[in-house]
């Protein structure tokens, strides 16, 4: 290390412009950056239930990005003019590149089942538009009655109707809808049109997750610059800091461009967390500004400030370096990306400020330095006394600092024991976004946005045609409309029914599940025949082994749908389906795995980051000791953080479950910077009253600098549109503050009541 300085400060150009140079060999790859924001990509392609998701959607002819339309009109669909622009949409929408046109599903592109005799009929539903009122009543009467259509085409009231848009998967939902939304608006009378499902919303929060982060990264690096020409009154002190920021960004990002590992929404933010890391140069410049006028040369003076500050430097990031590189063991592939993504970066600053920071500080001019650092101290002279005074507070009231710091953890242990793991994407958008609003409008008339399958499987071919396993859906289906939850349910049973009843006169006694084997194959046949190969694919196979029935949800709810699914199981458990093993799929039940694995991983992460750090702690100071004394902030921090969450109810989503193991490698930060100096400072006069009162004046101004520019960073983010990112920015920032202030404030009471465990025998009591 100190080789590595020495020659920073003896050939500083000659680093400045490799340093540059390597910078930009990364930044040229930035162009061929790539984004990924499919749920189905959370997990691993090994993963289980992403595999049998793959196959049920082989099965059944299933589209996994489907967009759903919903057209809404105050006055009711069923008028002439109103069928007619909706005809007129349809017809528009299937010819969107990306559509997969065969496949849209709503009134103007399903067929309408009729029966003459014992012949089976079809024809579009909308192939003539009623002309006279009495013929529009008897439409509208005809397919209010029809369950195949309400409500999942047709809401109940007859205001809405919706259109089922699926996408290739190499399509762009955002960029497909704003297709819809312009095609729809042409020829808009006084229908109000809303796009939801989930690749609008994913490549929405894709396409805006980037804009928001090329608004608040440069703006949250403005921040810094001001507040931090704020602190010291040198623009090179804040080139110098912002120089190491964009060289961790441009490596960083560049590095895994080039790689070809694609950005997510987590990766998006580490451009904010690499600035914000950056800014541990501040400890280097405030000791700095110190020991120049006490040594009285610029070379002296730089070497010893990184005599001093660059032993907890070192620890410190490297404690961040594993904390967000612990990350990489979870299951959440955008987690994974995102951990190891700012450990490299932090690595980066590391280099950086035993390399570029004292390059950097030896071409500022001599008489600059001398002239500038008696301003700081003078500037900084009441914040120093400030700090000294609480820590010579928290020195005599030590046992208060302590009793009242357990007591606040016992309370936040209750609030954890409340905390809720969930996930839910649409309420990443704001209440009254776009997206959240269609998501509400459809899910409040209609069936429902989020899919959830349960696919029926049986040990014999044509199982599907047995009287009493159709039954056995039938049962399971209105179990589950009963639900508050469901919003519509589609089986092969529905399909038999409707035929038995439309070749029966549309007589209702007969909407009911033939009693023959021979019967139910024929009405298969029939079917197959006479309607589009989609209506039967979506819910039986072929060999009639296996049935799909079609749930949808009316939220995205991750602790919803792991309850509905457990009530499916105790309900199939007591009422079998004969013959036949129901599992789920869909990206509801997708969505509800990986919920369950961010609790998993996140715990398994946050496990693994306290150990290493614990170990690196213990390493750092060679005394497992010290090493448990400079985790107390951790720990506090980290359970009153989360006990707060658990006691106002906050979901403890992706973003919370990630900020879990961040806060490892961050908040120790300042702990280790106040051990490693005061005992340092211990080292040099044996007073450990003295000793500590120093570290909270003198190296507490740069920890208490150092946190507020963290959190200023951060800040920014608060006023974001998506709420992942509002998240983030409070938390940080809290995480920070409290971090910084358990340093200054809690440490100095820990080792006050326990001077002679850690510290030699000779010292028994804390001066005054």
């Amino acid at each position: 290390m100190n080789k590595l300085i020495g020659f920073s400060v003896d050939h500083p150009r000659l680093v400045i412009t490799l340093t540059i140079g390597i910078t930009l060999l990364f930044a040229a790859q930035l162009p061929k950056i790539k984004t990924d924001t499919d749920p189905k990509n959370m997990l691993p392609i090994t993963s289980p239930v992403r595999q049998y998701n793959d196959q049920v959607e082989s099965w059944f002819a299933l589209h996994a990005d489907v967009i759903v339309l919903g057209i809404w009109n105050e006055e009711g669909i069923f008028n002439s003019q109103a069928l007619r622009r909706i005809e007129a949409a349809s017809e528009a929408i299937v010819k969107i590149p990306g559509v997969i046109a065969r496949d849209v599903i709503g009134l103007a592109t399903v067929e309408d089942v009729t029966s003459e005799g014992e012949i089976l009929s079809t024809r579009p539903l909308l192939a003539d538009i009623p002309a006279t009122t009495e013929q529009m009543a008897a439409f509208r009467q005809r397919l209010l009655a029809n369950p195949l259509l309400v409500p999942r085409l047709v809401s109940a009231d007859g205001k809405m109707t919706a259109l089922y848009i699926p996408i290739e998967k190499a399509a762009n939902g955002k960029q497909i809808a704003e297709q819809i939304e312009r095609l729809v608006g042409e020829g808009k009378g006084s229908e109000k049109f809303y796009l939801a499902g989930d690749p609008v919303a994913r490549d929405t929060f894709g396409a805006e997750m980037f804009r928001q982060m090329a608004l608040f990264s440069p703006l949250a690096g403005v921040v810094m610059v001001v507040l931090l020409f704020v602190m010291f009154r040198s623009w090179s002190l804040v080139f110098t800091n912002m120089a190491v920021a964009m060289v961790s960004i441009l490596w960083s990002m560049g590095l895994f461009v080039a790689l070809g590992i694609p950005i997510h929404i987590m990766a998006s933010m580490s451009p904010v967390f690499l600035m914000a890391i950056s800014t541990d140069t501040v400890h280097i410049f405030n000791e700095l500004y110190f020991r120049f006028p006490e040594v009285g040369r610029k070379k002296e003076a730089i070497l010893a400030t990184m005599g001093a500050v660059g032993a907890p430097i070192v620890y410190s990031d490297l404690t961040t370096t594993a904390g967000f590189a612990s990350l990489g063991i979870g299951p959440i592939i955008p987690v994974r990306i995102f951990g190891f993504l700012v450990a490299f970066g932090t690595l980066v600053i590391l280099l950086m400020s035993f390399t570029l920071v004292p390059a950097l500080m030896t071409l500022i001019r001599e008489e600059g330095l001398r002239n500038h650092a008696p301003k700081e101290r003078q500037e900084a002279s009441r914040a120093t006394e400030w700090l000294g005074k609480v820590g010579q507070l928290s020195l005599r009231r030590s046992k208060t600092v302590v009793l009242l710091s357990t007591v606040l953890v016992v309370l936040s242990v209750a609030g954890i024991a409340r905390i809720r793991i969930n996930n839910n994407m649409i309420r990443w958008f704001k209440e009254h976004s776009a997206v959240r609003t269609a998501d509400r409008a459809l899910n409040e008339s209609m069936g429902g946005t989020a899919p959830l399958y349960l696919v029926a499987t049986a040990t014999q071919q044509d199982a599907m045609k047995d009287p009493a396993v159709l039954r056995g859906l039938e049962d399971l289906q209105q179990f589950l409309e009963g639900k508050p939850l469901v919003g519509k349910t589609l089986s092969v049973a529905d399909y038999v029914k409707r035929i038995n009843r439309v070749l029966h006169k549309d007589d209702p006694r007969y909407d009911t599940i033939p009693e023959s084997n021979t019967v139910i194959a024929q009405y298969l046949l029939l079917l197959n025949m006479g309607v589009q190969p989609r209506d039967l694919d979506n819910v039986v196979d072929y060999p009639y082994q296996k049935a799909n029935v079609i749930t949808q949800l009316r939220s995205w709810d991750a602790v919803e749908a792991r309850t509905l699914v457990q009530d499916v199981q105790r309900y199939l458990a007591a009422h079998p389906v004969p013959g036949v093993e129901v599992r789920p799929a869909g990206i509801a039940y997708f969505n509800m795995v990986w919920n369950d694995e961010v609790l998993v991983g996140m715990l398994e992460g946050f496990i693994a980051s306290s150990i290493l750090v614990l170990f690196l702690l213990a390493l750092a100071y060679r005394s497992w000791k010290w090493g448990l004394v400079s985790f107390v902030p951790l720990l506090f921090t980290v359970v009153v953080m989360y006990g707060f969450v658990g006691l106002v109810g906050k979901d403890f989503d992706m973003p919370i479950s990630v900020l879990s193991t961040l806060s490892l490698g961050l908040a120790v930060d300042f702990a280790i910077h106040f051990v490693s100096r005061f005992q340092q400072r211990y080292r040099e006069t044996r007073d450990l009253s003295g000793a500590l009162r120093w570290t909270a004046a003198r190296p507490g101004k740069g920890i208490l600098r150092n946190a507020l520019l963290f959190a200023s960073g951060f800040a920014v983010m608060i006023f974001a549109q998506l709420t992942p990112y509002i998240t983030v920015g409070v938390f940080m920032i809290a995480i920070m503050l409290l971090s910084a202030v358990a340093s200054i404030v809690l440490l100095p009471a820990v080792i006050a009541l326990a001077p002679g465990w850690l510290l030699p025998k000779e010292v028994s009591s804390v001066g005054s």
